[in-house]
């Protein structure tokens, strides 16, 4: 009986937005900047643009360094500015 209304909430849910991007700060405890950078085209002019994006993700155990790459998911809000929780670190920072 769980499964299945954990899977009806899921379905009343809506697919959950991810992301992926750079940690640029990692100063706060739990929470992680994540810096999304997307390139579209200006709607007048025609030129390709870099669009940048920072988003304040929930980081449980504290894991992420600035320059990793992650992969960041929506979730419910947890505080003033947060909205999103890491979902995975794609890679390391070198």
């Amino acid at each position: 009986m769980r499964k299945e209304e954990a899977k009806k909430m899921a379905e009343q849910r809506g697919i959950r937005k991810s992301r992926v991007g750079v940690v640029v700060s990692d100063k706060m405890d739990k929470t992680v900047v994540v810096e999304i950078r997307t390139r579209v085209r200006h709607p007048l002019y025609g030129k390709i643009m870099n669009r940048t994006e920072k988003f304040k993700a929930h980081d449980e155990e504290n894991s992420c360094g600035v320059g990793d790459m992650v992969r960041i998911m929506e979730t419910r809000p947890l505080s003033k500015d947060k909205r999103w929780r890491l979902v995975e670190i794609v890679e390391k920072a070198k």
